[in-house]
């Protein structure tokens, strides 16, 4: 789809192939994943480039890791059909997209980007000190952009990296979007909406401009979109002159807040490989249970008769994720009253997670048998990726002034 309508209902979102992935993964990103492919345009990506900026030393398990990524996708519900799926270095446009807007972006926009001290005080025991792993924000807002996405779905810990995205897009608009003949070009574009929407335009394009009614700007863009007449370049360029600037090449895009849970870990921490405390969504069902059964629990409870308090364990934060209302009243009173022992509150978890884990684990089966078909899905994918990040970059170059024609 090239119409400024689904880059509005574009969304873009990836993963780093570090390894298998986890309940973790699956409660906080795939079940969403799966959910917003439903709504739009989804571009999902395996960030090996990124996995490079704190694995350089050790990048062996990068590539497996990345088709074992697509498997886990599959598996969990992410339809190729509704989905895009492929790999970040199969679409070299994303690093030639990187190197361009490197050369506009202030240095300290990077360095003051949260996650960047935050992993190196993480990750200690990696040397961090690389341009890579300064610039891969920047990385990030060209994986946004070159899609021209206009939906990045993240927590609130990584809102930050979209507000950098917008940040790059508004300067590199302000730097090249300035087209010779730009408002003649614009009233051009009007004349092509039609007499009717033409007036509606040129009444919002006051109301805002002479006004500062945000309301106009939010129905002009409403207005835009929904035009069937004119070009995606007339689009953007309307959009520009609506906002008082010029065409807008690279679309700001917005973050989309998503509820994901904080999936626990077997120690009570947030589920994590680097913590130790994860289950993998292939793991087999004999040592899920070990894991389970061997979780700590609430240290007063030392004998079965003793009673215990379902706040200091670390199984009853799992019961938050996968019990209904009514069984965490039987575990509560259970627990407090000494009722039942840890290990039938710990069977329950058993339970729901290899019921959970069964039908994902049996479609990851049938994929590893046949990775052709993965394969295939991925070659798909990236021309895909690739057909709509060639547009972008012709875009570019012409507004950066690099390519003549």
């Amino acid at each position: 789809m090239n119409t400024s309508v689904s880059q509005n209902q574009r969304v873009l979102s990836g993963m780093r192939p570090t390894g298998l992935l986890h309940l973790g993964h699956y409660h906080g990103v795939l079940k969403n994943w799966i959910e917003l492919q439903h709504s739009y345009e989804c571009f999902f990506f395996v960030a090996d480039w990124h996995a490079l900026t704190t694995h350089y030393e050790n990048p062996s398990i990068i590539a497996q890791s990345g088709i074992d990524l697509v498997i886990d996708w599959l598996a969990a519900g992410v339809n190729p059909g509704s989905s895009t799926i492929f790999i970040q270095s199969r679409v070299p446009e994303h690093a030639e997209l990187f190197t361009l807007l490197s050369m506009i972006t202030p240095l300290g926009w990077l360095e003051r980007v949260p996650s960047y001290k935050d992993q190196q005080d993480k990750l200690k025991d990696m040397d961090l000190s690389t341009y890579g792993f300064l610039g891969y924000p920047l990385l990030q807002s060209s994986d946004i952009l070159i899609y021209k996405a206009g939906h990045v779905p993240v927590g609130e810990d990584q809102v930050a990296h979209v507000e950098l995205t917008r940040e790059v897009a508004r300067r590199f608009n302000h730097l090249y979007g300035k087209e010779i003949d730009f408002e003649e070009k614009a009233q051009i574009a009007i004349k092509k909406m039609g007499k009717k929407n033409a007036k509606i335009y040129n009444n919002l394009l006051k109301r805002y401009q002479e006004q500062g009614d945000g309301e106009a700007l939010s129905v002009g863009h409403a207005l835009l979109d929904s035009q069937q007449n004119i070009s995606i370049g007339d689009k953007e360029r309307l959009v520009g002159y609506l906002e008082g600037g010029g065409r807008i090449i690279l679309p700001e895009p917005q973050s989309l807040l998503t509820a994901s849970p904080k999936m626990p870990g077997l120690d009570g921490q947030k589920m994590s490989k680097s913590y130790n405390n994860a289950i993998a969504l292939r793991e087999s069902p004999k040592q899920i249970e070990k894991k389970i059964k061997t979780m700590p629990t609430d240290p007063a409870r030392i004998r079965r008769t003793d009673a215990g308090d379902p706040e200091k364990c670390p199984v009853w934060q799992l019961h938050q994720v996968y019990s209904s209302d009514d069984l965490k009243k039987e575990i509560i009173e259970g627990c407090t009253t000494a009722g039942i022992g840890c290990v039938d509150c710990k069977r329950h978890i058993i339970d729901s997670i290899l019921v959970e884990l069964k039908p994902i684990q049996q479609r990851a089966k049938d994929y590893q048998e046949d990775l052709a078909s993965v394969e295939n899905i991925i070659n798909e994918g990236c021309e895909e990726a690739r057909d709509v990040a060639r547009d972008t970059m012709e875009e570019v170059r012409k507004a950066m002034g690099i390519t003549l024609r």
